[in-house]
């Protein structure tokens, strides 16, 4: 019994010594009752920086939400497009001047239909952004859903590396707003000048980058989107119109429209527009696929302004039509059912499993001299009394 003691001390010395510890341990705050921790989300970058490749800014950008202060000349086009907000601000480096200005766009769409809607066709590309373009002194590109438009007092050959600085520096929006439109899939690329494309999405945007049609005729208050792009054939230019439409009903009905328009002639109303007066009336078409109305004007022989316009081609996405859903009463008598055979089941195979083991059983004692069934067995309790 000498381990009782033993243990009983042991005990005590190791309370004495937590106790010890506790008392010289600092003492932990409590917990506050009723405190929420919130996660900020991230600082959203801003649409120009103060200073960026040696060019700073004197004060902060001007920023603005309205269409008309950001451009007064073009603010329905830019309406049209989604325009959201626009910075503005000049930098200055070593005597030189940089004007800039940020126009920032609902997505990506509109973000690049504003660009094709400040650059003129005979602009030479530029390697900045998701595209861009010069003109002396001035260098317009877009990335993302924002538009940039850049003046310099005096271009360098480090000009483009350092808008493309800027560029890396541009918030870029996520999902479906980094999207660009879908109706450029359905441009034909052979011979296609890829600097005089221009996407509108209303009358303003559509007429302000040198529209074939009048906006009255394309539809723009049925939802309709166009896309206008030279193509560089052998036997001259030739201007295609892709007009995208929200449903292959609307499409067949501003067909009709649009080709009773050109049929029309000097007769049309409203006039035609200079692109149509200039072009060759053998050569103007109207063709139709799906949801896309195309049109092709210019100066191109018939021949092949015929073969430009069977280009257009609207492919739809296979999509699984989803199947009808199975019914309650039918998922309860498929239960039952089931619960049926696995009755059915069960008693078979007890009925099998009876007849193998029984007849076994009896074989055995018939082999034994037996009767079949023990019943008839005399059972005798043996007591073992010696002991």
């Amino acid at each position: 019994m000498r381990w009782i003691p033993i243990m009983v001390c042991s005990a005590a010395l190791a309370g004495s010594t937590a106790a010890a510890q506790a008392q010289s341990a600092p003492s932990k705050p409590a917990a506050p009752q009723g405190v929420t921790h919130l996660t900020l989300p991230p600082v959203p970058k801003a649409m120009l920086p103060e200073v960026f490749a040696g060019w700073v800014s004197s004060k902060a950008p001007e920023k603005t939400i309205v269409a008309a202060q950001a451009d007064q000349a073009n603010a329905p086009a830019l309406a049209e497009y989604g325009f959201t907000d626009s910075a503005s601000a000049t930098y200055k480096r070593s005597g030189e001047t940089l004007t800039l200005r940020a126009l920032r766009f609902q997505d990506a769409s509109g973000a690049y239909g504003a660009y094709t809607f400040y650059r003129q066709n005979n602009w030479p590309k530029e390697e900045i952004g998701a595209g861009a373009t010069s003109n002396h002194n001035r260098v317009l590109f877009w990335l993302g859903n924002t538009v940039i438009d850049a003046n310099f007092s005096s271009i360098g050959p480090m000009s483009g590396s350092e808008l493309r600085e800027l560029a890396s520096q541009l918030p870029l929006p996520d999902g479906t707003k980094a999207m660009a439109p879908p109706i450029l899939f359905n441009l034909p690329k052979p011979q296609l000048d890829g600097q005089t494309t221009h996407y509108a999405l209303g009358p303003a945007g559509y007429a302000g980058s040198g529209g074939v049609l009048p906006p009255a005729v394309v539809g723009f208050d049925l939802g309709a989107e166009t896309l206008t792009a030279n193509y560089i054939l052998r036997s001259g230019p030739a201007t295609l119109t892709i007009i995208d439409y929200p449903t292959p009903q609307m499409a067949a009905a501003q067909e009709t429209k649009i080709r009773d328009y050109i049929k029309a002639g000097s007769k049309a109303q409203p006039a035609w527009p200079k692109p149509l007066m200039d072009s060759d009336i053998a050569s103007l078409e109207v063709h139709r696929s799906g949801p896309l109305v195309a049109i092709v004007s210019g100066d191109a022989i018939p021949d092949e302004s015929h073969k430009l316009l069977a280009t257009v081609h609207y492919e739809t996405e296979l999509t699984s039509i989803p199947q009808p859903t199975v019914s309650e009463v039918a998922k309860t008598a498929k239960l039952l059912i089931g619960i049926a055979e696995l009755v059915m089941i069960g008693v078979v195979a007890a009925l099998l499993l009876g007849f193998f083991l029984g007849g076994f059983r009896a074989l055995w004692r018939m082999a034994r001299g037996k009767p079949v069934s023990s019943v008839y067995d005399t059972e005798f309790i043996r007591l073992n009394l010696r002991d």
